[in-house]
């Protein structure tokens, strides 16, 4: 089973200005009972040589953090000076519906969910453009203020906790809201060492990081 066809749908006006205008959480109610994706077929594309895009894919299921895989491939192929992901804001515009995150992140009742719309660009060369819900309690309070000040991505920025990667699905091209020339939909999530989930993901990867001239 790949994404949910109701992926895409538009954001509330609530959760759009909330999230727009302070950056601050906003609680989701907890459900019943985790959900889980599978991870499809192996992918392909005619947008690039199925060699080129299979060494990508293979950068990003090497690494638990899609930034620091990012930046391996951003210095491995000259795709921006200098090779060094930073995360910059995106409008809150249209939210992806699949997957429901509270499900997948299971807060506590004193527990909220926040979201960040972000494009990560090495140099100025944009590699991917995601959505990223997390449970800002299971941060650092000095991670949480790095996340809302600062330009550094929140792989980077919470690599102490220890987290690993979980794939939960993978399309080939755009899904949902991602923009219509993404090379590879990704949902994943970030899980804690104790098992509790910290973010969940759905990453659209454009096709800069497969044809420079694109850029």
């Amino acid at each position: 089973m790949g994404f949910d066809p109701g992926f895409a749908r538009a954001a509330t006006p609530l959760l759009a200005a909330t999230l727009a205008a302070t950056g601050s959480a906003t609680p989701l109610a907890a459900p019943a009972s985790p959900t889980h994706t599978p991870v499809s077929a192996p992918m392909n594309t005619a947008a690039a040589s199925p060699q080129t895009l299979a060494a990508f894919e293979a950068m990003l299921s090497s690494h638990d953090s899609a930034t620091l895989a990012l930046e391996q491939w951003c210095a491995l192929h000259h795709l921006g000076t200098p090779a060094t992901i930073t995360a910059h804001s995106r409008p809150m515009q249209a939210v992806p519906a699949q997957g429901r995150p509270a499900s997948h992140l299971k807060p506590a009742a004193h527990e909220s969910i926040a979201l960040r719309h972000v494009e990560l660009r090495c140099g100025a060369t944009v590699l991917s453009v995601a959505w990223n819900w997390y449970v800002p309690e299971r941060l650092t309070s000095a991670m949480n203020a790095t996340l809302a000040t600062t330009d550094r991505p929140f792989g980077k920025v919470v690599a102490p906790l220890g987290f690993h990667r979980v794939a939960l699905a993978r399309v080939a091209g755009p899904a949902g809201t991602c923009p219509r020339d993404t090379i590879s939909t990704h949902q994943a999530m970030l899980v804690l060492p104790d098992g509790r989930p910290l973010s969940y993901l759905v990453e659209c990867y454009t096709p800069a990081n497969l044809h420079p001239a694109a850029r």
